[in-house]
């Protein structure tokens, strides 16, 4: 036993193949290692390592993928006249803006979380938005923010000095330190290969 070094083994991890003798070594190795004991997936594997069982593996990966792929598809939410007249809504009143409105297919995470909308008695669109410090490792999510709001206004609660929440201000403290100037707002360009120059 890895935990221990007591006992003979009699379990191995499938995550990260530590050997455990009984369920406390077991549990005592998930809490010292932050494991949560369900194999990867997806974990990259070497050519000179890879097998037959490798193989199998992803074969019944891909079979999960696409069935959980065809379940999604076949939720009723997807086919309600309700969601799909709303969406349709919301689709050509981007067009009418001038905006390319793009959206992932239901079941995926993204979508369920997005909270954008059109009000049409002001006829103006609420956003989701998805802040991202990259420098200080920090995420915002805001919900609701008109269209007409400037980025500079969207911005100031997280990185103006003065004006700033200071739990916040402690948090993303490179960039309230940093003049205003030296700031980059940057937008995530969807559906560009890796390897694009953008």
């Amino acid at each position: 036993c890895e935990t221990c070094s007591k006992e003979e083994a009699k379990y191995r991890c499938p995550r990260c193949m530590k050997y455990s003798c009984s369920l406390l070594c077991v549990k005592k190795h998930k809490l010292a290692l932050s494991c949560n004991g369900v194999r990867d997936k997806t974990a990259f594997i070497s050519v000179n390592e890879f097998t037959d069982l490798n193989l199998l593996s992803d074969y019944r990966f891909l079979e999960d993928v696409a069935r959980t792929a065809d379940a999604a598809a076949r939720h009723c939410v997807v086919h309600s006249p309700a969601t799909k007249r709303l969406l349709y809504c919301l689709r050509n009143k981007a067009r009418g803006c001038n905006i390319e409105l793009k959206t992932l297919p239901v079941g995926f995470t993204k979508r369920k979380e997005n909270s954008t909308t059109f009000n049409s008695t002001e006829n103006k669109f609420y956003w989701h938005l998805k802040l991202v410090f990259p420098h200080c490792h920090a995420e915002y999510t805001l919900k609701g923010v008109p269209d007409d709001k400037t980025l500079a206004d969207i911005l100031k609660p997280y990185i103006d000095p003065v004006e700033s929440d200071p739990v916040v201000c402690q948090r993303l403290k490179i960039y309230t330190a940093s003049p205003q100037s030296d700031v980059r707002i940057l937008m995530k360009i969807e559906n560009r290969s890796r390897n694009s120059v953008r």
